[in-house]
């Protein structure tokens, strides 16, 4: 689309600022609307806050688990408690990190001569937008290309209404005065599980809600065995086949109610069961902007909507609910709309993580696509507890996996579980992104003892004489 100007973004998060950035680079006018803060809710309510929150977790979990390794913390098993957590000072600092966070994504982009509107951003067909601020001024922003990064909130059940006090969202956790004394989770995707992992490392008695037969059913189902034993093996309540259909609140805590009939008592209940796009009130529909089931909107690998000249991208298009994807979507769109050279979007690339403890951390190609033939690959999985640096550190849980080609033996996925995977990954997404052999990966060298070491150790036991 060669000679575009003027770029309205609706939406600050990732997928917007990131969008913002590029586009200013390349020397459009870009104007950002934006109602939540910089950063969107990946910063303000979300990413930035859960792993916060988690940083502290992974602080309780070493101490907890440090016997091993000859620590001894105050006074022994005759002061269990000397190790405690202030719940209250830990959501304080997550807030405030996650202010300064979003000051720091709102001072970058505007440092850039981007425009930040206050504001609800409103489709006025696909070449306006209509800016509604904060004291009800509004404001008609015409544009040459146009990118919606909306997002999306927490899925709410109408018989498991969040009050904010004992029935939470996961955006409401960062308002509890103390740790929660029984904490009922539903839902055990990633985000039930990271939150359930977490509270259980703070000190709350956990039961996780799960309707699928496993924990992470859309994980390597390795990565998902190793952590629900881990979490058993801690004390964790894992309800396997146990679908919630309501909560409500009691005297003291909460009541959920299971699909079967029983019910499971708790003090709180944190529902994580899924995210709804931001898509309503936005006049996509009105101006050509085509939405697909459950109302996320549709686009191509570029990051085109049905309409020309309108662009989409993050949690709002349903793609792949991660920050880091709706940053590239963005940066795509942008290139794509200013006529730069872009590459499509490539989902077989993308590395993700599961920030329990231990992490979960993947890229490319998953056992569940060699597992059904749509890939001819081979993989071999090494135990972490073989690492001599695991065995230093008193790690058992845990292992690498590598997926590479046949043939030819270029590396297409990997899977870490262990204490931070998702930094573990990196050399794994290198070489999927790169296309490297099991060969190129065993030669290069890596440090002894460490961790990665096992990512070598697993491409050379790929190795074809």
């Amino acid at each position: 689309m060669p000679g575009v100007t003027r770029a309205v973004i609706i939406g600050g998060g990732p997928g917007g600022y990131e969008a913002a950035l590029v586009a200013a680079q390349l020397g459009a006018e870009v104007t950002v609307v934006d109602r939540d803060g910089a950063g969107g809710s990946c910063v303000l309510t979300d990413c930035v806050p859960s792993k916060t929150l988690i940083a502290t977790a992974e602080v309780m979990t070493m101490a907890a688990e440090s016997a091993e390794l000859g620590v001894r913390l105050g006074g022994g098993a005759a002061s269990p408690d000397v190790v405690s957590v202030d719940l209250a000072a830990v959501n304080a600092r997550v807030k405030a990190l996650a202010r300064a966070q979003s000051l720091d994504v709102r001072d970058r982009v505007e440092g850039e001569g981007v425009r930040w509107v206050e504001g609800v951003g409103r489709l006025d067909g696909p070449a306006s937008v209509v800016a509604s601020g904060t004291a009800g001024a509004q404001e008609r922003l015409e544009a040459d290309v146009v990118l919606v990064a909306t997002g999306a909130h927490p899925r709410v059940l109408p018989t498991a209404v969040p009050d904010g006090e004992r029935i939470l969202t996961w955006e409401q956790v960062y308002d509890l005065p103390a740790v929660p004394e029984r904490l009922v989770v539903v839902g055990s995707g990633v985000t039930g599980a990271e939150f359930a992992s977490a509270f259980q490392a703070l000190g709350s008695r956990v039961t996780l809600v799960s309707s699928r037969e496993r924990v992470l059913p859309g994980e390597d189902p390795d990565a998902a065995e190793v952590l629900e034993g881990v979490f058993r093996r801690r004390g964790m309540a894992v309800l396997g086949r146990s679908r919630a259909v309501a909560a409500r609140r009691t005297a003291d805590g909460v009541l959920v109610t299971l699909d079967d009939g029983r019910t499971v008592e708790g003090s709180h209940c944190l529902m994580a069961v899924g995210s709804i796009p931001n898509t309503d009130a936005v006049g996509l529909p009105e101006s050509g902007v085509r939405l697909g089931p459950g109302g996320f909107v549709e686009v191509d690998r570029v990051s085109r909507t049905s309409a020309r000249g309108v662009y989409a991208a993050g949690d709002c298009t349903g793609v792949h609910l991660l920050a880091s994807v709706a940053a590239m979507q963005g940066r795509i769109a942008m290139w794509h709309a200013l006529g730069d050279a872009v590459a499509p979007l490539d989902l077989g690339t993308v590395s993700a993580t599961v920030f329990t403890e231990p992490e979960i951390a993947t890229v490319g190609v998953t056992q569940a696509d060699v597992d059904a033939g749509r890939i001819n690959a081979v993989s071999v999985k090494l135990p972490l507890d073989t690492n001599a640096r695991a065995k230093m550190q008193g790690l058992h849980d845990g292992f690498v996996k590598l997926f590479c080609r046949a043939g030819t033996r270029i590396v297409v996925g990997g899977v870490v579980v262990a204490p931070r995977a998702s930094e573990l990954v990196f050399p794994l997404a290198l070489a999927v992104e790169q296309r490297l052999t099991v060969d190129e990966v065993a030669q290069t060298f890596t440090v002894y003892p460490s961790l990665s070491g096992s990512l070598a150790e697993a491409a050379r036991r790929l190795h074809l004489p």
